[in-house]
């Protein structure tokens, strides 16, 4: 599956992304603030995400720009089941990304392929030193629940504070200016 916003094209991982992935993962500021992204991150460890089996059923991917040159890495974002079972989205932009609106560009996107696709119950987590994220999931429809549990992140090798969150499935799609297109099968051209 493959999704097409204003800006990003959002694809399933291939083969040849390794490289610019473990460049973008491999930044600290990135990782520590992911649960399962180790420190260092290389293009080995790029290569064995791309390779793990998943869930046909759950929408995970990598973000690129849309431009009409070669595409440009920008993040990932997925839902993905969490050790729990449960349902839960993770996303990430690459450094030189932040603050120009495409995680909640990237999120917003993926939660309208899950409402499409019937997946309901999805939560979410951001480490409570980084309220960025928090920001980012209120504006794509999450809500706190109140609970605050530790967490393992990897590339900080300790738990660290995570606040939880779940998807509020009252709300109505907001209507903003970004468009989703999905396409099953076919990628669409980048521009």
């Amino acid at each position: 599956m493959f999704a097409r916003t204003e800006r990003l094209i959002l694809r399933p991982s291939w083969p040849e992304d390794a490289a610019p992935l473990a460049k973008a993962l491999s930044n600290l500021d990135i990782a520590r603030n992911l649960l399962s992204v180790p420190a260092p991150y290389d293009e080995n460890e790029a290569q064995r995400w791309i390779q793990q089996s998943r869930d046909p059923r759950l929408p995970e991917f990598l973000a690129f720009l849309r431009t009409r040159g070669a595409p440009r890495l920008v993040g990932g974002v997925g839902i993905s089941r969490a050790a729990d079972g449960e349902l839960e989205l993770g996303y990430w932009i690459e450094r030189s990304h932040w603050g120009l609106g495409f995680a909640t560009e990237a999120t917003r996107a993926v939660m309208r392929v899950a409402r499409a696709t019937g997946l309901i119950g999805v939560r979410a987590g951001h480490f409570v030193d980084n309220p960025s994220s928090a920001h980012v999931l209120r504006k794509t429809g999450f809500r706190p629940t109140g609970r605050i549990e530790q967490r393992l992140s990897r590339a900080r090798s300790r738990e660290v504070q995570t606040a939880i969150f779940e998807f509020d499935e009252t709300i109505a799609p907001p209507r903003e200016e970004w468009a989703l297109e999905l396409y099953q099968d076919a990628m669409p051209a980048y521009a």
